[in-house]
């Protein structure tokens, strides 16, 4: 396939054609962090939560994606409210989208240490194409627009999720204001999501988390569950044990398995990385690298036992 192949490729994915099974911005970490598609979950108490990954799709196919992902949230318990920020570049071909956002999220307490959090995130979705980059195989082909421009749109998600020591379920919906327009080649389009984890730290040599998630676009609909073993290490002292290092599998209904691993460096700094393997006939391209690094400040001492698990 030639260059201008692989951006077709890209704006292909982009717009949501049923051939690749995936149209939101794509990322394998999400187990760990859920506020790409549901504000709600940044109501996480007890410290700032400091998140970014990078993600390289289809290794050794020219033009293919790349994201980064930079995310910051705070809880205040006298507000029982957390307030974040979300920014999102996502590279495919020679096309580029911006999608920063502020983030909040209100916590409610209920029965037996239930917890309900609704979310809430605005601000905008921004892709350029440079069409002066076009290399096409016909020298000025007049199919093709060789002027740079930009789309914009303001963006808005809604979500809420539940929460328990043992479980977490939430529902969101995403680019609210795509759903007032017709389908743009250029612009993201509204997508929903439902999930349930399953949660357990209550051995001292592992934690295990099992999940799963159902994300919908239109006639599109994607399964993923996943399972996850984080090794910890006792230490006899009341502050519990120690977190080591996780590893973890996860696969989802469009022919994609996904190998999660991560190592914590302190008891508030965690690096994590994922691989997957495409097994699907419609892309010629390598597996997909993910590198994620998340940092916590705490606020307060947990009165669970001593440390926090990522959620």
């Amino acid at each position: 396939m030639n260059r201008i192949g692989y951006i077709v490729a890209g704006i292909l994915f982009l717009s949501g054609i049923k051939i690749f099974g995936q149209t939101e911005i794509s990322s394998t970490t999400h187990w760990y962090n859920r506020a790409n598609y549901n504000p709600a979950s940044i109501a996480r108490e007890g410290y700032i939560y400091t998140f970014s990954n990078v993600r390289k799709q289809w290794v050794g196919v020219d033009g293919s994606p790349t994201v980064y992902n930079i995310q910051a949230s705070g809880y205040s318990d006298f507000r029982q409210s957390a307030l974040g920020i979300s920014v999102i570049r996502d590279d495919v071909g020679v096309t580029s989208a911006f999608n920063p956002t502020v983030q909040y999220a209100y916590l409610i307490t209920l029965k037996d240490e239930w917890k309900l959090s609704l979310g809430l995130s605005a601000g905008v979705y921004s892709r350029k194409v440079r069409g002066s980059e076009y290399e096409a195989e016909v020298v000025n082909d007049p199919v093709l627009d060789y002027t740079d421009e930009r789309f914009t749109s303001p963006d808005a998600h809604v979500g809420a999720e539940l929460q328990w020591k043992y479980l977490i379920a939430g529902i969101s919906t995403t680019h609210l204001f795509s759903l007032w327009k017709a389908d743009d080649l250029f612009l993201i389009s509204n997508h929903r999501y439902a999930y349930a984890i399953y949660r357990n730290s209550n051995s001292e040599l592992y934690n295990f988390t099992g999940g799963i998630q159902v994300s919908n676009r239109k006639n599109l609909t994607v399964v993923e569950g996943t399972a996850i073993i984080r090794f910890k290490r006792p230490t006899g002292l009341i502050k519990g044990p120690t977190e080591l290092f996780d590893i973890g599998i996860s696969y989802r209904s469009v022919k994609q398995l996904t190998l999660l691993t991560g190592i914590n460096i302190t008891s508030n700094m965690r690096v994590g990385y994922t691989y997957d393997f495409n097994f699907s006939n419609t892309i010629n391209g390598g597996g997909t690298h993910e590198i994620l690094l998340e940092y916590r400040i705490p606020l307060n001492v947990s009165e669970d036992n001593g440390f926090y698990w990522y959620d």
